[in-house]
């Protein structure tokens, strides 16, 4: 039965867990405007909260439009009447949204909650208004027809509309649906639900704005009719590391946008003079593996692209990449993707042999030039991860395998088949190390917390044990073995 009694525990959040892991992913827009439409204040936190952060924190900020009051939460309340309950939930919106995009702007069209479907023609008018005013929007973000509640379904059935008409990507995200239904109920649109992996960064923000709706989560009072909106169980279910939406794409094409590049750190281990721009966003806007074409021509306008050999991120990454293997010595290493051989270089120390690939022929001749004739027992070939062919990753086994800055050049699909293949070359007590930059760039397939998420799937799944595992704020280093120890249980001190 559909209920939208958040007061009540509804279905236990966790039977969604292994169903939401096994979906597609769907990857941040990165190009055009997006537009996150909330049928009340606190569906744009509950349903895309993460979604807001991750297109702040990538320089791409998202607008926030809130189509009704939100009066109806607490009827019959003896402490807020409707005009005060609205001016506290306007405050608690702009508040949810600083946290989550602090220079996103939020448009409040102030329709009155529970009667969305007879304002359908005004509602419609006013996000045509809003839609059509300034850049052109590529991606329109609202919630799901199939949710049950009645305002939900009004407002999607007119983004649904207008996305059509704009020629943009539709982006539905379900709220109710994980409180009524259960993982085999066939009102769930398995087919079409896709999951953005979200950081952990954007879930503690999500989080605090959640809190930010004070009215929804806290009681205003002791008396029943002020009791708090939404179940703590309830809201277990939107602090996953990933968003759902229902996705679809565009019928037509969007017009240009003029919206501005993504600003990057100093430090952002992104090519220089990057041509990508809001007009030219790359060969991986659609999410599709970067081709070899790609490196070719970046390492033609660059000597050293990412800056490996004077910034001081790169230096201290390297640092922490050594420090963090468990052996002191492996008797055969595989590299992929070792670009001009600074790491090589150092990883060649700690190597009996040393096999080093890259998909750029140009990377591999200045990694030869790096290492000269100092190094005769490491071997530079041409592969790339989830190559073939002549691009194919040399068989093994390897007793350590070091994957550095090179998952999120691949897509989500081609990426979940390339870990499993890479990890038969694990030798019997071999060691997989990972390691990548966790801000979005604007060329690549995937962001690197995705790429860890996948390789946790991959790993576990291949029977590996998690040794290593070291979050911040720019980059994640993971470290998997098919031998369990310990560093104190391998050098006998325990």
């Amino acid at each position: 039965m559909v209920t939208f009694d958040g007061r009540a525990p509804g279905t236990p959040p966790h039977v969604w867990d292994e169903p939401l892991a096994a979906l597609p992913t769907w990857s941040l827009p990165r190009t055009h405007r997006t537009v996150v439409v909330a049928a009340h204040p606190d569906d744009e936190t509950l349903t895309a909260g993460g979604l807001l952060a991750e297109l702040a924190a990538c320089g791409r900020p998202a607008d926030v439009v809130v189509v009704s009051d939100g009066a109806g939460s607490h009827p019959g309340s003896p402490t807020l009447a409707p005009t005060d309950l609205v001016r506290r939930r306007v405050d608690e919106v702009r508040r949810a949204v600083e946290i989550l995009s602090p220079t996103s702007s939020v448009t409040l069209l102030g329709h009155p909650d529970g009667g969305l479907r007879e304002a359908r023609d005004e509602i419609a008018a006013d996000l045509r208004r809003v839609l059509t005013t300034g850049p052109a929007v590529g991606t329109l973000v609202t919630t799901w027809r199939g949710d049950g509640h009645r305002d939900h379904r009004v407002v999607a059935e007119v983004c649904a509309g207008l996305a059509a008409d704009l020629g943009c990507t539709l982006a539905e995200a379900p709220l109710w649906l994980w409180h009524w239904a259960t993982p085999d109920d066939p009102a769930v649109p398995w087919e079409a639900l896709r999951v953005l992996p979200l950081s952990d960064h954007a879930l503690v923000l999500k989080q605090r704005a959640v809190a930010a709706h004070e009215t929804q989560v806290e009681p205003l009072s002791d008396h029943p009719a002020d009791a708090p909106v939404l179940h703590p169980r309830f809201l277990r279910g939107f602090a996953r590391d990933v968003e759902p939406f229902v996705v679809h794409a565009p019928t037509r094409a969007v017009a240009p946008a003029v919206a501005p590049v993504a600003a990057r750190p100093a430090d952002d281990p992104a090519p220089a003079d990057d041509p990508a721009s809001a007009d030219d966003p790359g060969p991986a806007a659609g999410g599709s593996t970067l081709p070899a074409s790609y490196f070719d021509a970046t390492y033609a306008r660059h000597d050293d692209p990412w800056g490996f050999t004077d910034r001081w991120y790169e230096a201290r990454k390297r640092a922490l990449t050594l420090a963090a293997l468990p052996d002191e010595r492996y008797a055969r290493v595989l590299e992929v993707g070792c670009s001009i051989g600074v790491l090589t270089a150092e990883l060649a120390r700690r190597a009996d042999a040393l096999t080093a690939t890259d998909v750029a022929d140009a990377a591999l001749d200045r990694a030869r030039e790096r290492l000269g004739d100092d190094a005769p027992h490491v071997r530079l070939v041409r592969g790339a991860l989830g190559g073939d062919g002549d691009d194919a990753l040399p068989g093994g086994p390897f007793d350590l395998v070091v994957l550095s800055e090179v998952g999120y050049y691949l897509s989500a699909v081609d990426l979940a088949a390339a870990l499993p293949d890479l990890l038969t070359r694990l030798a019997r007590r071999g060691t997989l190390l990972a390691c990548h930059w966790r801000h979005p760039v604007e060329d690549y397939p995937l962001p690197g917390d995705a790429v860890h998420r996948a390789l946790a799937r991959a790993a576990g799944a291949a029977g590996l044990t998690r040794l290593v595992e070291h979050h911040e704020a720019d980059l994640l280093l993971d470290v998997w073995s098919r031998d369990p120890r310990s560093v104190a249980e391998r050098t006998g001190l325990r």
